[in-house]
């Protein structure tokens, strides 16, 4: 992973499934633009099921705001919308109540939360990107070659 930390991206939304498809479409560009590809499928899903969770439990309006945060180490993808109600345990624990809930959230991602926001809720969780070949290389510094042409050291 070589994504500089400090990237952030904000969508605002509303949480229909035929818009689905299109914000999971937006959120894998960004992470591959990022060059977090290995969060694509996991973040995802995760953005897909707190949308459909926004769909079917906030209320009359459907608008909320989507937020990828990185930090270098972690991303942090939040939904916020203008339903108070906090998500009730049933959603974690798996109980009769239809679809995957935020248990599917607590699966997929290192850490979870939601938390009252002003006008509403805000449902969060945290992904870790690694890089299982370890830490990309440094960029070598060109030295100076015949006639002001820059040659980068072989390895």
């Amino acid at each position: 992973m070589n994504a500089e930390p400090g990237h952030r991206y904000v969508l605002h939304t509303e949480a229909d499934p035929v818009r689905m498809p299109q914000v999971r479409r937006i959120v894998a560009a960004h992470l591959r633009y990022w060059q977090l590809q290995s969060l694509v499928r996991p973040v995802g899903l995760g953005v897909e099921e707190l949308l459909t969770n926004v769909h079917r439990h906030a209320g009359a309006d459907k608008t909320c705001t989507l937020e990828l945060a990185w930090s270098g180490r972690h991303l942090t993808v939040s939904v916020t919308d203008r339903d108070p109600r906090l998500p009730p345990l049933c959603a974690v624990v798996p109980c009769a109540a239809p679809g995957r809930g935020l248990a599917m959230i607590a699966a997929l991602s290192d850490s979870w939360g939601t938390r009252p926001a002003p006008g509403g809720k805000v449902v969060w969780f945290t992904v870790r990107a690694q890089d299982p070949a370890g830490p990309l290389p440094r960029p070598l510094t060109p030295r100076p070659g015949p006639a002001g042409l820059a040659l980068v050291p072989a390895r």
